[in-house]
């Protein structure tokens, strides 16, 4: 599958953390749940998680406007699954969100 070419206006989400290691299962599960949550939203376009080798995870989450971005943000499932995260999921996080003002990409054939 080829990736999403990224548009101007876009909002991307740039959600980095570190697990506790007791809660990750849990974590998981609650995953699992949002995760599909957020692909059936309008105006979703992808989400990647990366894990570095110190155990740091990153999540990139674009969504095609500040509207449907908001909409997200504010979804009380996922309103709960940050409650969740602060109280058991995360020893820390932090959260970076802009709007894409110039967009490019390449792919080989």
């Amino acid at each position: 599958m080829q990736p999403a070419r990224p548009l101007v206006g876009q909002v991307v989400t740039v959600f980095r953390n570190r697990l506790r290691p007791e809660h990750e299962a849990a974590y998981a599960d609650e995953l699992a749940v949002v995760a599909a949550l957020a692909r059936e939203m309008p105006g979703f376009v992808e989400t990647k998680t990366f894990t570095a080798d110190d155990g740091e995870r990153c999540t990139v989450v674009t969504f095609a406007d500040t509207d449907s971005h908001r909409a997200w943000r504010d979804h009380p499932r996922h309103r709960e699954a940050q409650r969740h995260g602060v109280a058991d999921y995360y020893a820390e996080y932090s959260i970076a969100v802009g709007e894409t003002t110039y967009a490019s990409a390449f792919v080989r054939d």
